[in-house]
């Protein structure tokens, strides 16, 4: 009977449900596992104890980057961790977009700055600002060439807290036909969601925002699947995945044209099985599938 830890957060005001979290526990315990929800900061947590360790929900993790880097990989020495210690680091920081477009990886591009660097702003078009570690749009914001003052203001708040800023083009593509995630799940397309644009212009960057405006469910295109897994062959060294989502937009040449990478999830994507309760099946035996494997190495 295999032992599996799902590994969340603790609750708080700025924390979403994982709504997922207690569907995927009682669906893993009818399948026969031993599973448990446990806080990835819970100091009693004995993790040599579980034959796997799914990361599912640490949405607090973008604020606590180097606590819980330094978790992933004490974590990972002690048991087996989805995803591997080595892709969440690399993941946890949205620089890895760069190394997706030097891979011949169509990306939003994006530029890059670190505190003490002088930033560049866009002129003539509308930009977002927003830091290289974030999640559900945290610290994000949308600005006109008009806004320059109150962008600037931004950055240098984000500076002075430590955080690497990143100034995109905002895509008007995402206003057309929405922001596509396309899940996979045990090295397979799990299912696809679209929804809507979440930056609005004039919502100051620490406003909390709905990560998720006007989620459906979506079928993708043969090319968002080619772009997709052009992105998650290109992570560094081809590691076993468990899970993976991969957010696409519209590029300069709008639908029917090449999709850009948004942002590529290996750390703690929303699953939105509540959209696709057909999906639990095949998480359930992929999470299983893992653990099993796990447990026969360590025989």
């Amino acid at each position: 009977m295999p032992r599996i830890a799902l590994v969340t957060c603790r609750p708080g005001p700025d924390i979403s449900v994982d709504r997922d979290l207690p569907v995927l526990v009682r669906a893993l315990r009818e399948a026969g596992a031993e599973a448990d929800s446990v806080y990835w900061d819970d100091d009693a947590v004995e993790w040599d104890g579980y034959d796997l360790a799914v990361i599912r929900s640490t949405w607090d993790y973008s604020w606590r980057s180097a606590e819980f880097l330094a978790w992933a990989e004490r974590c990972g020495k002690l048991t087996r961790l989805a995803n591997p210690a080595e892709v969440v680091r690399w993941n946890a920081d949205k620089r890895y977009l760069g190394a997706l477009a030097e891979a011949g990886v169509p990306v939003v591009p994006t530029r890059y700055f670190a505190p003490g660097d002088t930033p560049e702003l866009p002129e003539g078009i509308e930009y977002v600002v927003k830091p290289t570690s974030g999640a559900g749009a945290r610290f994000a914001a949308r600005y006109t060439p008009d806004d320059h003052d109150t962008a600037v203001r931004q950055l240098a708040r984000m500076h002075a807290d430590g955080f690497t800023a990143m100034v995109q083009p905002y895509v008007k593509g995402i206003d057309v036909s929405g922001e596509r995630a396309l899940q996979f799940y045990g090295g397979r397309l799990l299912h696809a969601s679209r929804k809507g644009a979440v930056l609005s212009l004039g919502t100051p960057y620490d406003e909390r925002k709905v990560a998720h405006p006007g989620l459906e469910p979506w079928t993708p295109t043969p090319t968002e699947l080619a772009v997709a897994e052009r992105a998650l062959a290109a992570v560094p060294e081809a590691p076993e995945l468990l899970y993976a989502r991969v957010d696409l937009v519209d590029g300069e040449d709008g639908p029917g044209g090449e999709p850009r990478v948004m942002e590529l999830e290996l750390v703690e994507p929303n699953l939105f099985l509540s959209l696709h309760a057909g999906s639990v099946t095949r998480v359930v035996e992929a999470i299983v599938a893992a653990a099993a494997a796990a447990a026969a190495e360590v025989r």
